[in-house]
C-alpha cells in the first residue's frame, strides 16, 4: 500500500474546534482508602450509574493544603466506578506535575478562559461595529430528556434515566431499582428502591401514588426500611424532597 501524498492529506484527516462538556470530580481528601469507602457507600448499589464518562479532577480544595495525591491509584479507583479521569485543574504546581506524570493533562480554568474570550470579543466588536453587524452566538443548553416506563418492574430489574427525569406508569416491585439524575415519578405503587438526583441534584424529588419503598435516596441522602416512613405517607400518595441534609415527606392530596 502506497503512502498518501502530501497533496491529498486533507482527505484523510482534519482538525475542527470542539466544545466538550465534562463532569468535574471535586476531590476533598488525599486519603484514597476513605475515598474508596465513601464512593462504595454512595454508588456501590448502582454499579452501572457511570459508563466510562470522562471527568476532570478538581484539586481546588487540596491546593491550599498542599497535600500529595497518589494519582495512579486515584485514576484506578475512579475507573472501578467507570469514571475516566482525563485531566486535573486547580492544583498546586507540584500536584499538577504529579498528575501529568500519571498521564493526566492540565485543564484550563473555565472562568479565566471565558474572561479572555469575552475580552477578545469586545475588542473585535469595537473594531467592526460601525462597518458590519456582529452576530454573537448564544449557547442554549438542550432540555434534559425524560424516560418513560410503562411496564411493571420485577425484582432484580434496574432502570436508569441518565441526565433527566424518570416516569414509571406501573408498579416498581420489591427488589427492583429506579434511578434518575433528575426526579422520579411513579404513578403506581413504589415498593423497590428509588434513587433520584443520582449525580448530586439536590432539587430532585420522588413522587408516588403509593409510597412503600425499600430505599429512598436524593443526592446521596438516603433512608431505608430500617426507619419507617411517617404514617401520613406510608402506602399513600406522597412526595419526597431534600431539605438541607434530611429527607422531607409530604402527603399529596388527590
Amino acid at each position: 500500500m502506497s503512502a498518501a501524498s502530501p497533496g491529498n492529506a486533507s482527505a484523510l484527516f482534519d482538525f475542527k474546534s470542539a466544545t466538550l462538556s465534562l463532569e468535574a470530580f471535586l476531590l476533598r481528601t488525599a486519603n484514597l482508602t476513605s475515598l474508596s469507602q465513601a464512593l462504595t457507600e454512595r454508588f456501590g448499589s448502582t454499579p452501572d450509574l457511570f459508563n466510562g464518562e470522562p471527568v476532570v479532577i478538581d484539586l481546588s480544595h487540596l491546593a491550599s493544603l498542599e497535600l500529595h495525591v497518589n494519582f495512579p491509584e486515584l485514576i484506578a479507583l475512579l475507573a472501578r466506578f467507570k469514571l475516566k479521569a482525563i485531566a486535573v485543574r486547580g492544583g498546586t504546581v507540584a500536584q499538577t506535575q504529579s498528575a501529568q506524570n500519571a498521564g493526566l493533562i492540565e485543564a484550563p480554568e473555565s472562568h479565566a478562559h471565558a474572561a479572555r474570550v469575552e475580552t477578545v470579543v469586545q475588542e473585535v466588536v469595537r473594531e467592526v461595529i460601525r462597518e458590519v453587524p456582529v452576530e454573537v452566538p448564544v449557547h442554549v443548553p438542550m432540555a434534559a430528556s425524560t424516560m418513560f416506563i410503562d411496564k411493571p418492574l420485577r425484582s432484580g430489574q434496574q432502570v436508569y434515566a441518565k441526565g433527566g427525569d424518570l416516569i414509571v406508569l406501573a408498579a416498581v416491585n420489591h427488589g427492583a431499582e429506579v434511578i434518575a439524575d433528575g426526579s422520579i415519578h411513579v404513578y403506581a405503587p413504589l415498593r423497590g428502591k428509588a434513587i433520584a438526583g443520582a449525580k448530586g441534584n439536590t432539587e430532585a424529588r420522588i413522587f408516588s401514588i403509593c409510597m412503600e419503598p425499600e430505599l429512598l435516596s436524593i443526592a446521596g441522602t438516603y433512608r431505608t426500611t430500617d426507619t419507617p416512613l411517617p404514617p401520613d405517607v406510608t402506602g399513600k400518595p406522597a412526595q419526597i424532597r431534600l431539605e438541607g441534609d434530611r429527607l422531607v415527606f409530604d402527603p399529596i392530596s388527590l
